[in-house]
């Protein structure tokens, strides 16, 4: 029976069969029948009908009334919907590696609260490698290939290259540096790096 109001309501705002099925771009026969399959489901007439005149009956108007609210509202929040599309709200929660906040993070978050500020937006920083969909996070920045292989990415910088640096008094004395795990052997630590 609700696929047949609005025919039901388009008649009642006309008054007319034929200029309801030219709104809803349907022939007259198929006004005619949708009214009669509501008018039998409910056992009483919703309009009266000559061959020169539609009325609506006392609860044809009753039920008039009460759908068309219905269907008002229903309209309204299909509208609203269908704006929201464009219009981005709620918490975004971020899981960021440390250094990456200077890099690919804070030059864009002054930008995405002026374009969307009923956005919220919650920055988690740590080098952790979190698990950023059981932690709940919505998304991340990771550095390099250090990537979940189930996870989307897409690049947010060019490419840029990392170096370390360290003192000349610090290295001298000590032998080479061949990769980032020699600092873990014994005659790299010192009392001003574990104290820094």
């Amino acid at each position: 029976m609700l696929p047949h109001f609005p025919a039901v309501l388009a008649v009642a705002r006309r008054l007319s069969f034929a200029e309801a099925a030219a709104e809803l771009g349907t022939g007259p026969s198929a006004i005619s029948h949708a009214i009669r399959t509501v008018e039998d489901r409910l056992g009483t007439p919703l309009f009266t009908r000559t061959t020169r005149s539609v009325a609506l009956t006392e609860a044809g108007a009753r039920l008039v009334e009460t759908v068309g609210r219905a269907f008002a509202d229903i309209d309204e929040v299909l509208e609203q919907v269908h704006g929201e599309r464009w219009h981005i709200t709620g918490l975004l929660r971020l899981n960021v590696p440390r250094v990456a906040l200077p890099i690919a993070i804070t030059p864009v978050l002054a930008e995405l609260a002026r374009r969307h500020p009923s956005l919220t937006v919650e920055v988690a920083s740590d080098d952790a490698l979190t698990d950023m969909v059981a932690a709940g996070f919505d998304a991340g920045v990771r550095l390099g290939e250090m990537i979940a292989q189930d996870m989307v990415a897409i690049r947010l910088t060019p490419p840029f290259q990392a170096i370390m640096v360290a003192s000349p008094s610090y290295l001298t004395g000590r032998p080479p540096l061949a990769a980032v795990g020699d600092l873990e052997r014994d005659d790299f630590r010192s009392e001003h790096i574990l104290s820094s």
